[in-house]
């Protein structure tokens, strides 16, 4: 008996980290989650074929008994017009991954099947309908994945000569950071779930890299559990990166222990420069007094920080884009990345301005961070949009690179010039001619796998969803034990 084929395809991103740059690489691979989705499938009954269209072309005349498709917001239609092309030909397919897990009922309108959450949870039973030739619908995660005995994300699959970071080990899901803007709680819920220490040992050992990306929504999350991974990490000879919030990176146990353990680079989401808009997303971890010192203290023990800020607040000004690019070059921040406010489906900002009707543009092709697709508080769309390229342009000037160039201390000159030359010409590629044109809203409305734990955000979300009394989510509620 012949083995099936399933295609994995990750749709092009087209953005500044995931498009070939230099030496025909992208900086980072968008393959993380397909990769352990292909470590799912039965290798005694499926061959495995991985497509990443952001470095190479789909073969749509491939013999496939199946066809995955992951994607994100930004380029769900770019999927969903592969999707129809696969279906047209005769080709089952199914989709996954945070836009079709909100919006499986759009998804259903391009796929055959819709996979709502955790893949390893639902795998089995759509593989089964698939042989039987009854896969269909939506195919929901009842309950969130207990971390343990999760099998090894297939490495061999990747093209490891085109990206610069190829390999995301993820040692927990979830985040107890609740921000409004964020798709994260509502996928993975707030409570953190732990892979046990050894299985996360063991994929690093197997994955055959050196240099790994920590793929933990904030691996600084608690005070103990990183500290866990670090030690074991020890004398392993790797050099690893991970994203982190403000809090713990300050905590010298951790960053001595971080450094000892192979770290070059903590991504941090700092957002804003402005107390109360923090406040105001309820990311009120942030201290932006203390973002100066911070930066100071990572350097210290020769680690490079990547900040990660947010433009179109209710909060922001027509003044924001340049305080914020020089506060970011005073303070030594190692690389930037500035991202346009975007109301995600299904997040608590999207109910919030879909409610006011300041969603301007529906059109998903928009929703990649750089475009326009609201009406800002205090700005036009076009300030907005050409603030953003201003302080991209400002943070990564020539005088900039000089000033902020790691002359002295332990960090990494090389890392810092490739990550500083990929951001800049990232940065200058990406730019957008026009905010995005107005569109007709969604015929579907957007449902968060799981329900806000704040009694009023859930309600509202509830009631925005047409089902304000709970009738029809009570699947949702058995989430909140674990949020």
């Amino acid at each position: 008996m012949r083995h099936r084929v399933v295609h994995l395809i990750n749709p092009k991103t087209d953005s500044l980290t995931t498009r070939p740059l230099y030496f025909n690489r992208a900086l980072y691979s968008p393959l993380a989650g397909l990769l352990a989705v292909a470590g799912v499938i039965p290798r005694d009954r499926y061959e495995v074929v991985l497509t990443d269209e952001n470095i190479e072309p789909i073969d749509f005349g491939l013999k496939a008994d199946l066809v995955g498709i992951s994607a994100m917001t930004s380029y769900v239609n770019r999927g969903y017009e592969i999707a129809d092309t696969f279906r047209a030909a005769g080709v089952p397919v199914v989709m996954g991954g945070i836009h079709p897990s909100f919006m499986p009922q759009e998804a259903l309108g391009h796929c055959d099947a819709v996979v709502v959450g955790e893949a390893e949870l639902v795998i089995e039973k759509l593989l089964n309908d698939l042989e039987q030739g009854a896969m269909r619908g939506i195919y929901r995660a009842e309950r969130l994945h207990p971390m343990a005995g999760l099998p090894l994300p297939r490495y061999d699959l990747i093209k490891k000569n085109r990206y610069i970071n190829r390999t995301f080990v993820q040692t927990s899901r979830g985040c107890h950071q609740g921000c409004t803007f964020c798709a994260e709680p509502l996928m993975n819920g707030l409570k953190v779930r732990y892979r046990p220490v050894a299985e996360v040992m063991r994929e690093i050992d197997d994955c055959g890299a050196r240099t790994i990306s920590i793929n933990d929504a904030d691996f600084f999350g608690s005070t103990e559990r990183p500290k866990e991974i670090m030690r074991a990490l020890k004398g392993r000879g790797i050099n690893w990166q991970a994203g982190v919030t403000s809090k713990l990176a300050q905590d010298d146990r951790m960053l001595e222990l971080a450094a000892a353990s192979g770290c070059t680079l903590l991504s941090i989401g700092f957002e804003s420069i402005s107390r109360s808009t923090l406040d105001s997303v309820h990311k009120g971890v942030n201290r932006p007094e203390t973002y100066a010192a911070l930066v100071e203290k990572v350097h210290s023990y020769g680690i490079m920080v990547f900040g990660l800020f947010m433009f179109g607040f209710d909060g922001d000004d027509p003044s924001v884009f340049q305080r914020t690019a020089q506060f970011d070059i005073e303070a030594g921040f190692d690389v930037c990345a500035y991202s346009v406010l975007t109301p995600y489906p299904g997040t608590l900002t999207w109910y919030e301005m879909k409610k006011a009707g300041r969603i301007v543009s529906f059109d998903w092709d928009k929703y990649d961070q750089a475009n326009v697709v609201y009406r800002p508080a205090q700005m036009s769309g076009d300030e907005l949009r050409l603030g953003h390229i201003a302080a991209y342009e400002t943070f990564y000037a020539p005088s900039s690179l000089v000033r902020r160039f790691p002359v002295w201390g332990k960090r990494s000159r090389l890392q810092w010039s490739i990550y500083n030359l990929f951001m800049k010409k990232g940065a200058a590629t990406d730019r957008k001619g026009a905010v995005a044109a107005a569109t007709e809203p969604p015929a579907v409305v957007p449902v968060p796998p799981i329900l806000p734990r704040d009694p009023e955000l859930r309600q509202a979300v509830l009631e925005a969803t047409g089902d304000p009394g709970g009738v029809r989510r009570g699947r949702s509620r058995a989430y909140l034990g674990s949020a």
